[in-house]
């Protein structure tokens, strides 16, 4: 798969700039030109470097997560590949050193936590574009800083 440039537009964002009293306008880029690929598109690709069809990469895929799943839901930490690794997560309330704890009523939202991989998530080998913005009427600026 061959690399695109990240593409970006700019925008005037008044920020308060160090020094300053008040609020200045800044020019800052922000992503654009983004799609989205859905999980049948993304298992054919991934299909088309292995023997396994969209099929079963869609199998395999979907059947890892369930049992990472499975496993953060019984207290493990599940390391994810070069992803990350996947943990028990979760909110307790406070309660008084002489009120009784109950965890069904003080352990709220518990969650899978993904700590990320700084190596997979950072993208260190992605060049940039910049493109003329669409939306030049909403704090945009045109790709010569007009």
């Amino acid at each position: 798969m061959a690399n695109r440039p990240l593409q970006f537009v700019l925008r005037l964002r008044k920020l308060k700039v160090k020094g300053k009293e008040n609020r200045v306008d800044m020019q800052v880029a922000v992503p654009t030109g983004r799609k989205r690929v859905d999980f049948r598109s993304f298992c054919k690709a991934v299909s088309n470097n292995t023997t396994f069809s969209p099929e079963e990469v869609h199998a395999v895929l979907n059947m890892s997560i369930a049992t990472a799943r499975n496993f953060v839901a019984n207290g493990d930490t599940v390391e994810f590949g070069d992803m990350g690794t996947l943990l028990p997560s979760f909110k307790s309330k406070a309660v008084p050193k002489d009120e009784k704890f109950n965890a069904v009523k003080h352990i709220v939202k518990p969650v899978v936590h993904l700590m990320p991989s700084k190596k997979y998530f950072e993208l260190n080998d992605a060049s940039f574009e910049q493109v003329e913005d669409k939306k030049k009427g909403k704090g945009g600026i045109g790709q010569h800083g007009n």
